[in-house]
């Protein structure tokens, strides 16, 4: 695999769409034979993969558990990624660092660029926002792009949660006053495919911070919405979603309550655009519902 695509993140949504996109071209390594954990693992595995690229997807994404476990989530989104960096500066090998909209407050109120000051609100995207620094610190051609509200049909996402909580309840109660960009892993996927083809060969001018995320936005409860008005009339249980504000569900980290991202510079470089939240959405929901028929014969 000397030359290839190393994707980090194991059984993660992204790594596993780009492990599905890239087919033999990519190569994705997790734990336990890959841990930001246990640093001598990460220079193992570099070493023997001797990659063109990499693409850093591997991060601690439990939002509400890193604020009770601020070191392990600095190893994951900060040390780790840094490390990873070093070695990609000084074999020569590109990189592509995937990081968060949680870098930012969300008190813009209009779609952050990639120039808008960073000021995250909790210790996940305060830890991302210093592995961002540290990555292009250490490896200046690198590219570290920003993604929201990531969804796959397979793994732990608000899409799968909404779904298997309709089984159990007629009506939810999702939070209306936080707005993002909804992303789909297999877009997300395609997208940095593209950057890295383009990488691959091309001036360092091109290393830099970059926005990826679904086009359009809504909010948590629109989303939820969404869901279910593609799901209903395929047989899945569609119950009432409920508006609520952030006061009426806490958690243990404050999240933005606007983070959309502004993708204008992905598509001048790169000339790469994700689709529309909302197409993507409904490819998605149609997949898992008819797969669940299948199962079901």
């Amino acid at each position: 695999m000397s030359g290839g695509i190393l994707v980090t993140g194991g059984r993660g949504q992204l790594a596993t769409s780009l492990g599905r996109l890239g087919g033999a071209g990519v190569t994705v390594v997790g734990r336990p034979a890959f841990d930001f954990d246990r640093p001598e693992t990460i220079d193992a595995v570099l070493a023997e993969a001797a990659p063109a690229l990499v693409v850093n997807a591997a991060a601690w994404t439990a939002v509400d558990a890193a604020e009770a476990d601020e070191a392990g989530a600095y190893r994951a989104n900060a040390a780790g990624p840094a490390h990873i960096a070093a070695f990609c500066h000084q074999t020569g090998a590109r990189l592509i660092h995937i990081s968060t909209d949680y870098v930012f407050d969300g008190t813009k109120g209009a779609p952050y660029t990639e120039d808008d000051p960073t000021a995250p609100t909790g210790v996940y995207g305060a830890t991302k926002q210093e592995g961002e620094q540290r990555v292009l610190a250490l490896c200046p051609d690198a590219i570290v792009l920003r993604t929201a509200w990531v969804y796959a049909e397979t793994g732990k996402n608000f899409l799968r949660t909404m779904l298997n909580v309709a089984r159990k309840t007629d009506r939810l109660r999702v939070v209306a006053d936080q707005i993002g960009c909804p992303t789909n892993a297999d877009d997300l996927a395609a997208a940095i495919m593209a950057v890295a083809g383009r990488m691959l060969g091309a001036p360092a001018e091109l290393g830099g911070v970059y926005h990826a995320a679904g086009s359009g936005e809504t909010s948590w409860h629109g989303f939820a919405r969404e869901i279910f008005a593609i799901a209903g009339p395929l047989g899945w249980p569609a119950p009432v979603v409920d508006a609520i504000g952030t006061a009426d569900w806490p958690t243990a980290a404050r999240r933005p309550a606007d983070s959309r991202l502004d993708c204008g510079r992905l598509d001048k470089v790169f000339g790469h655009k994700l689709p529309d939240w909302r197409e993507s959405l409904a490819r998605a929901v149609q997949a898992i519902c008819y797969a669940e028929v299948a199962r079901a014969g």
